[in-house]
């Protein structure tokens, strides 16, 4: 049984604790999908799709949804019988060889139909990573694969957008923080020319990914990449000029590059602002490099 957190009524978690494995998470999305596959998904679920209201029929409506986000994550030959129960967590879904999976949802969802779509997102993903064999070590690391996959393939926002709190209760859904969902939101409109701020019936999830979008704005604004600062630039060239006068002295904590050396001179590596997919380009002044990954072309000053 896979399981997705709930917190309500209790303290939310913001903030970036996870981004590390959030970053591994869309690495490994894109070597398992490749570019192409990953590109199939460049629209995402439509708010409509999801859309669930007090007179809908409970049973059919969690149907309803369930067939769209899995025609969303392309499982046309995979059936959600979805259930109702008290339980712990948020839903479950029981991972076999399918064609049929039976998901189970909280009870509290029976009022509060909104967010249906948004629990049905994150277990239909897991049946999608089961079928992929995609999977990490743990069952922490594993929930935060899970929702990196979610946004970043399209369907990921509906969780944002159950995230709800003010003075007296609280409500989020997944492991992520909200401004992680904000941060992966951000890079799949980057990829996508995608504006997802219209969706959003929270207006704590649009704060959310407001500041989840400027965290990724700042992968963009790292050196070696020519869109860096002016300070990251001063701080590149002084750890440049060390490391071509002592090589092999390492770098800093905390930097987003190393220099390492090599027969035909030195070279700098550096995560993709896309993919995270670690890339070498020699240290030579004005460099274009073209992620093997993502397909990204990156302007760097290197």
């Amino acid at each position: 049984m896979a399981d997705s957190s709930r917190s309500t009524g209790s303290p939310v978690v913001h903030g970036f604790p996870h981004l590390e494995t959030v970053r591994s998470a869309i690495t490994a999305l894109y070597r398992r999908l490749s570019y192409d596959g990953v590109r199939g998904y460049a629209t995402s679920l439509a708010p409509v799709d999801a859309a669930f209201g007090d007179q809908d029929d409970l049973y059919l409506g969690s149907q309803r949804v369930a067939r769209a986000v899995v025609r969303h994550l392309h499982l046309p030959d995979a059936r959600m019988i979805v259930g109702f129960r008290a339980m712990e967590h948020a839903a479950g879904v029981e991972l076999t060889a399918g064609p049929e999976y039976f998901v189970e949802l909280n009870d509290r969802f029976r009022t509060h139909r909104r967010d249906i779509g948004a629990a049905l997102s994150h277990e239909v993903t897991h049946v999608l990573l089961h079928r992929l064999g995609l999977e990490f070590p743990g069952t922490r690391d594993n929930e935060i694969l899970t929702d990196t996959v979610t946004t970043y393939l399209g369907a990921g926002w509906l969780l944002l957008d159950a995230f709800r709190e003010d003075r007296v209760s609280s409500q989020k859904l997944g492991y992520l923080t909200p401004e992680e969902f904000g941060y992966v939101l951000a890079k799949r409109a980057f990829a996508f020319d995608e504006d997802p701020s219209p969706w959003f019936t929270s207006p704590q999830a649009y704060e959310a990914y407001a500041e989840g979008r400027a965290q990724a704005l700042q992968d963009t604004r790292q050196p070696p990449l020519t869109a860096a600062g002016w300070a990251g630039r001063r701080r590149y060239a002084k750890d440049r000029r060390r490391a071509q006068d002592r090589p092999g002295t390492p770098a800093d904590p905390g930097v987003p590059y190393a220099f390492e050396g090599d027969p035909d001179g030195l070279r700098v590596s550096f995560a993709c602002p896309v993919c995270h997919q670690r890339i070498r380009v020699p240290v030579r002044g004005r460099v274009r490099a073209r992620c093997g990954l993502c397909r990204t072309v990156l302007d760097c000053s290197t």
